[in-house]
């Protein structure tokens, strides 16, 4: 959309605050996919739910999130790019007072589908708009700005979200987007307008569109309440799988046919792109399910505050905006499937030492793979999206990335909530062979003779046996992810090296 149409330049202090307006809106959007992370357990308790179900917290905003995005440019051609951006800053806004004043699970959940709905477009139109009204030789700066509030957002997440749960209450990790939202909505207004894009009727795939959000939703559905319900073994499992599996086989099929489809599927045509979204989906996923658990693992057995447990899942973003810009300047020179390899493998490496975690790590034994982490990060994201976008066609660009968007995003969501399951089943395991091997007596009589009533005893050695139970099942989990990081960044040599140079701010 930029460049589009002819309007006079936004310039000086206008263009500043315009810039600012924009970049705040990126960072308020992407800080609510990691703020709610540490936050799971004080929800969790207000709410009187389980760990487990907290999770649909992050997971429904996701996964809402993913439908919207691909509806971007349908939604921008149709009522305009700044009327679209307005209207989802204010929606957002809106939603974000609904989530704080959240009496229970299922009113939490619809609102931060809400959220996720709205702030899908804002992501990809905050970019579309910064390279609208900054001057072509600055769209290197603007996309600059733009990228550093991607980064930052995710690292101050954790600690905000932690800190104000800790200070205050969780219903302000919400309510602190509604001042942001109120300046965004009056900046928008007053400094956007002049370079609003050209309105168009266009029709829309409804089918398509009904499809995507049934499959989805029927898959989001069966993946967070599978556990409870012993999976397979129940019958409402069984009819969200067979609604899941068949609405995306007949969703595949419409969106292939489809004149005008809501996702262009006929993108993975092309090998480098198909390889390199396979690459992404599988390694964000497991990327970001462990930024869901560990907060979560802390704060449960290990005894770790909100605010400290934001702090050790932080480090992870410092070592990125470190090597970003080295990145940035190696992808022109190097081949980018090695940048990628190195990437994934080196996450693998992080994970690796996640496994030798005990119940009595130290802060900086759990924080510093965390900082190592981010190190290979850049080395991921940002060559990846090179491979992607360079083996489609020019003029498939737009609807690559969007795919490229909705794919990320539900891969982080499927991986939470096989994670989540996975690390229960594995921690009740290990507890089971624990108990089994237990010999008690010296040590509940030794506590005795120090003053210990019997049901002390017994508390401090289920105590311990929870932690250390919790321990194994995390260590499980992180060798499974480093397997899969491994097998991540063998697959990505399958794709071509790309043909052509990606533009600044292509992807999503």
């Amino acid at each position: 959309m930029a460049g589009a149409d002819d309007f006079p330049p936004i310039t000086g202090a206008r263009l500043i605050v315009a810039g600012l307006v924009l970049a705040l809106t990126n960072f308020m959007v992407v800080l609510d996919t990691t703020i709610a992370n540490v936050s799971v357990p004080h929800i969790a308790g207000s709410l009187g739910i389980s760990s487990s179900q907290g999770t649909w917290i992050i997971t429904s905003y996701a996964v809402a999130e993913a439908i919207c995005v691909p509806l971007t440019g349908w939604l921008a051609g149709r009522f305009g790019a700044v009327r679209t951006f307005t209207w989802g800053v204010i929606g957002f806004g809106a939603f974000s007072i609904l989530c704080g004043l959240s009496v229970s699970l299922p009113m939490l959940v619809v609102c931060r589908i809400g959220q996720g709905l709205c702030g899908g477009p804002l992501m990809p139109l905050t970019q579309t708009l910064l390279l609208r009204i900054f001057p072509k030789e600055q769209h290197g700066q603007a996309m600059g700005l733009w990228a550093m509030t991607t980064v930052v957002a995710p690292i101050l997440g954790p600690i905000l979200g932690g800190t104000i749960s800790d200070s205050w209450s969780w219903h302000w990790i919400f309510f602190i987007n509604i001042p942001v939202a109120i300046v965004c909505t009056i900046g928008a207004g007053r400094l956007l307008r002049q370079v609003e894009t050209k309105v168009q009727a266009m029709g829309i795939d409804l089918i398509g569109l009904m499809l995507l959000v049934l499959w989805i939703g029927a898959l989001q559905i069966m993946l967070d309440i599978g556990r409870e319900h012993d999976w397979f073994a129940d019958a409402t499992i069984v009819w969200l799988a067979i609604v899941a599996a068949i609405g995306c086989a007949v969703f595949v099929a419409w969106e292939l046919t489809d004149r005008r489809p809501v996702v262009d599927l006929r993108v993975f045509r092309h090998r480098g792109f198909t390889v390199a979204v396979l690459a992404l989906a599988f390694t964000y996923g497991t990327f970001f399910a462990s930024a869901v658990l560990i907060p979560q693992w802390l704060q449960a057995t290990m005894g770790y505050t909100a605010t400290n447990a934001g702090y050790v899942t932080a480090f992870s973003g410092v070592g990125a905006v470190i090597m970003a810009p080295v990145v940035a300047r190696l992808v022109n020179r190097v081949d980018p499937r090695g940048l990628v390899c190195f990437g994934i493998a080196w996450l693998g490496f992080t994970a690796l030492l996640r496994v030798h975690w005990t119940s009595g790590s130290d802060f900086w034994t759990l924080a510093i793979p965390q900082m190592l982490q981010g190190i290979g990060m850049p080395f991921f994201f940002i060559p990846v999206t090179t491979i992607a976008l360079g083996a489609v066609a020019p003029g498939e660009t737009a609807s690559a990335a969007g795919v490229m968007s909705f794919l990320r995003t539900m891969a982080g969501a499927i991986g939470t909530a096989i994670s989540t399951t996975d690390f229960a089943n594995q921690t009740t395991v290990a507890r089971s062979e624990i108990v089994a091997r237990m010999h008690t007596d010296a040590t509940a009589t030794a506590l005795q003779n120090n003053g210990f009533s019997l049901e002390q005893v017994r508390l401090a050695v289920e105590r311990t046996v929870n932690q250390e139970s919790a321990a194994l099942a995390i260590n499980h989990v992180f060798l499974v992810s480093a397997i899969i990081f491994a097998l991540s960044a063998m697959l990505i040599w399958a794709a071509r090296r790309p043909r052509r140079p990606v533009e600044a701010g292509a992807a999503h």
